[in-house]
């Protein structure tokens, strides 16, 4: 799984979409966040477009009430840029998100070890709006350095603290056809402030869970292994195009 510690998701069912239109929820069995060396979590917590059907709760956690407010005026650079990335902690429930920005359009990520969705969007007026499958949402005001938002999956909801993050933390994808099976694996990778990095992650071949490999921190676009398959993964300036 990854480096979570690790983070073990088993898909229960998908269904490909064209390119990368449909954003995916997947329900994955609970990893040990403390098992992962150097880049594991303090706390346990592709494709988009490639959705998995009845996503599955997430912990325990209290879903916090509402969206946010939208009092919180977002700073200039915030409202305009062209090129934003967030990501963060859900406190509750231990998992991670990562939400893009280009342009105006969006997409987001969320995994915790036992649950992962995509999601996609729009961003404008210091605003973001996230939709993802099965019923799957997310929403944050941008400001103050920060994504201040909400997140729904399989039936619980939790708000984020999400700041903005500079490369390598971010969000991560690899894609690829072999022996006729679809291989794809996503990852947020986010700096610690006592250094290193938590990753959290998923990857499977057709709709079988495999390990997800560890990101290289210092080159996270550097190739890594999966199934016997050699990966590229991408940052998100490398497939956000590619989402419909």
């Amino acid at each position: 799984m990854s480096r979570l510690g690790p983070v073990i998701t088993l898909a229960a069912g998908a269904v490909l979409a064209a390119g990368l239109g449909v954003a995916s929820t997947t329900a994955t069995p609970a990893a040990d966040p403390t098992a992962a060396t150097g880049t594991a979590p303090e706390t346990a917590p592709e494709t988009a477009g490639e959705p998995a059907e009845n996503p599955a709760t997430s912990g325990d956690a209290t879903p916090p009430a509402g969206e946010p407010s939208a009092s919180a005026k977002p700073t200039p650079t915030e409202t305009t840029a062209t090129k934003i990335d967030y990501a963060g902690r859900v406190p509750g429930n231990g998992g991670l998100i990562a939400i893009s920005i280009r342009g105006g359009k969006a997409i987001g990520y969320f995994c915790d070890g036992r649950t992962e969705a995509w999601f996609k969007g729009t961003a404008g007026a210091g605003k973001v709006g996230l939709e993802g499958f099965g019923g799957a949402e997310a929403g944050a005001t941008l400001g103050g350095g920060k994504a201040k938002g909400w997140l729904k999956v399989g039936g619980k909801k939790w708000s984020f603290d999400a700041p903005t993050v500079k490369k390598p933390s971010g969000l991560y994808r690899a894609t690829a056809q072999v022996r006729g099976a679809r291989i794809r694996a996503g990852w947020i990778m986010l700096a610690r402030p006592q250094g290193g990095f938590t990753q959290v992650g998923t990857a499977f071949v057709d709709e079988r869970q495999l390990d997800v490999p560890e990101l290289n921190s210092e080159q996270p676009t550097a190739p890594v292994t999966v199934d016997q398959a050699t990966l590229y993964p991408k940052d998100v300036d490398g497939f956000i195009q590619e989402m419909r």
